[in-house]
């Protein structure tokens, strides 16, 4: 019985850290871009009103784990990945307004 419960409670513990992803007062760094380093703020992203899954779905961001996806500026150009929101409807328009993002 012991080593029931003892899955339970660990299952949950997982399961409560990977839904998750990047919650308000963390960031994420991408540091292989040429144009700088990109800083994913997740008290933006949530101050804005987004849900963890409106990215972190089958479509964007499968997993939630860095390093999942590759992400390219002609996939966010074409609407795909942070393209989805940053369309300058949503969001501002990434493909004028690249030092928002990538910062040296």
């Amino acid at each position: 019985m012991k080593k029931v419960i003892l899955l339970i409670v660990a299952g949950l513990f997982f399961m409560s850290g990977a839904a998750i992803a990047v919650p308000s007062g963390k960031t994420l760094e991408f540091t292989k871009s040429p144009m700088g380093k990109v800083t994913f703020s997740g008290t933006e992203h949530a101050e804005a009103g987004i849900k963890c899954k409106e990215c972190h779905n089958p479509e964007m961001f499968p997993k939630m784990k860095q390093g999942t996806v590759k992400i390219t500026m002609s996939k966010i150009y074409a609407g795909e990945l942070c393209g989805k929101c940053h369309n300058g409807k949503r969001a501002f328009e990434a493909k004028k307004n690249c030092a928002r993002c990538h910062k040296h």
